[in-house]
């Protein structure tokens, strides 16, 4: 284009944009329109198959469609973001947005988060439910805000552990006297099997099935659901009915990130993250029932056990008081009120 050409283009700009006809010459399209959606990333250490992971999903599509595509949540399990311990700096430095987290995991953080966890404690699911979406929930959601991280309201169901083994079933406390265990990198579960008499090892979850099929331990400790999407049943030969313990998983938003999701948002991701964790707790209901007689099918020789008796053994050691001192009186009274005498 020469001179007069350019300027007598330029006059005719200005002109058509004086007379209000910026149109003719840009259209913004739909797309351009509409601002780029909010992208986020939660992890966690379970298997793709997990109820946790299935509800997720559905949670996220019916996230996305509330939301006309505002929000774009990638889910990554099976620890491919990293271990627990790193998804939870990952969380507080604003690299993870969200993440599913076991409570007595996160206690390594937050000691109150593996309050629930204490060995022998709940002998039901109305009374964990009762305390979790009670005052227990409610002291542990505020230690949790104290760390700079945003619980959701309803606690996810990891369901009472099982005791698996190559070698013997666990019919007594005795049994357990030398027992090379594989158990999270918890404390509290540390402390409560080796004051049983146990040789426990901590492992992260992703690294249970080597370690069991290498002999580095002979037994874990999981829940059923947990047994099965993890497949110990080809390894393991027994399982003993334990409920030696219960903890559940905490859905979190790093505080940070979470502040700078637009409030409508927030509503929407609550509404139909709380009413998954709900959905998911009944799948572990309804699974149990089941999953008995599917692990038997492949090969797992089940044994009932005597809860109280194990209890009782551990009474006789420092364990209880032990960790009564580190928890303080408040949150002790508070998870006695729901689960009755302890220790």
């Amino acid at each position: 284009m020469n001179g007069f050409d350019r300027r007598t283009f330029l006059r005719a700009s200005t002109a058509t944009l004086a007379a209000g006809g910026a149109g003719a010459f840009w259209h913004p399209s739909p797309a351009r329109a509409q601002a780029a959606p909010l992208k986020l990333k939660l992890g966690n250490d379970l298997p793709a198959t997990h109820s946790v992971n299935v509800r997720l999903r559905e949670a996220i599509e019916a996230i996305t469609a509330e939301t006309n595509g505002r929000v774009a949540i990638n889910l990554f399990p099976n620890n491919q973001l990293g271990s627990d311990t790193d998804m939870v700096s990952q969380l507080r430095s604003g690299a993870l947005e969200l993440a599913t987290m076991p409570g007595t995991v996160l206690s390594t953080l937050i000691p109150a988060t593996s309050l629930t966890g204490v060995g022998f404690t709940f002998t039901s699911y109305d009374k964990v439910w009762a305390a979790m979406d009670g005052e227990v929930g409610d002291y542990i959601r505020r230690a949790i805000g104290k760390a700079n991280l945003v619980p959701f309201d309803a606690v996810w169901d990891n369901g009472f552990r099982q005791i698996t083994s190559s070698t013997r079933p666990i019919r007594t406390p005795e049994d357990l006297k030398g027992f090379k265990i594989r158990v999270p990198v918890v404390a509290l579960w540390v402390s409560m099997f080796s004051a049983l008499g146990a040789a426990p090892t901590s492992i992260p979850l992703n690294e249970a099935y080597s370690a069991l099929q290498t002999r580095i331990a002979d037994s874990q400790e999981n829940p059923l659901a947990l047994i099965e999407v993890a497949k110990f049943y080809e390894i393991q030969k027994y399982c003993s009915l334990t409920n030696h313990a219960w903890d559940g998983f905490w859905l979190l938003a790093g505080g940070r990130v979470w502040r700078g999701v637009p409030a409508d948002i927030q509503q929407v991701m609550q509404k139909h993250f709380n009413a998954a964790a709900r959905k998911q707790r009944e799948d572990i209901v309804r699974a149990n029932i089941d999953l008995q007689k599917s692990l038997e099918a492949k090969g797992l020789a089940f044994n009932q056990t005597d809860a109280g008796a194990f209890q009782q053994a551990l009474a006789k050691t420092s364990f209880y008081k032990d960790w009564r001192g580190k928890f303080g009186d408040e949150a002790w009274a508070l998870l006695q009120k729901y689960a009755g005498d302890i220790g």
